[in-house]
């Protein structure tokens, strides 16, 4: 498994996903304030369950992925934020990009985690993935994170609709058109534990 960095913020952990982390996880996915612009349909504990396995999968083969955000003060998890490659099926496609994703346990939302956390995340992937376009989705109704992606320096590029619900396309436009990502080579990709 690819070992995730720890970050650390004045109030904030950004670490790897662990297996103690999924009763918490599960509870925030399957609670309709957090799916309500995700989506809008909670996810069972089987769907969550593979979301959650998905996570070192996509550090393992990608060398990012999505980190758990513990509350330094309590050490409790409250969400999650960072980047996948999902292949997902619209047009234009976001193949190819750090697709930037975020979500809270509704006790974290309206406290600034959220623009602290993805900061951090960016801040790393600026490093680590210099010549990578930056990109997000989010339904347009979704105002918080809308506010919060311009706050990071995200603008919209285009709207379309994803599995038949409309959404917002956003990018950094920090690098070129032709930057696209790749997965590690198998001789980079560090050996399972």
């Amino acid at each position: 498994m690819s070992v995730s960095p720890r970050i650390e913020t004045p109030r904030l952990i950004l670490r790897r996903h662990v297996v103690e982390d999924f009763e918490p996880y599960a509870a925030m996915w399957a609670d309709p304030g957090v799916v309500r612009h995700i989506g809008g349909v909670s996810f069972t504990r089987e769907q969550v369950w593979t979301r959650f396995m998905r996570q070192a999968g996509i550090w393992h083969f990608m060398g990012f992925g999505f980190f758990a955000i513990e509350e330094r003060a309590t050490g409790a998890f409250i969400g999650e934020a960072g980047f996948h490659e999902l292949r997902r099926d619209l047009a234009p496609s976001l193949e190819g990009t750090l697709e930037a994703g975020w979500a809270f346990i509704p006790e974290a939302q309206g406290k600034g985690y959220a623009q602290e956390a993805v900061g951090a995340a960016l801040d790393w992937a600026a490093s680590a993935f210099a010549a990578m376009r930056v990109t997000c989705i989010i339904e347009p109704d979704n105002l918080a994170s809308l506010r919060l992606a311009a706050k990071l320096g995200f603008r919209e590029f285009a709207r379309t609709l994803y599995h038949s619900r409309s959404i917002v396309l956003l990018d950094r436009g920090q690098t070129t058109a032709a930057a696209t990502l790749t997965p590690l080579p198998r001789s980079a990709a560090p050996s399972p534990r």
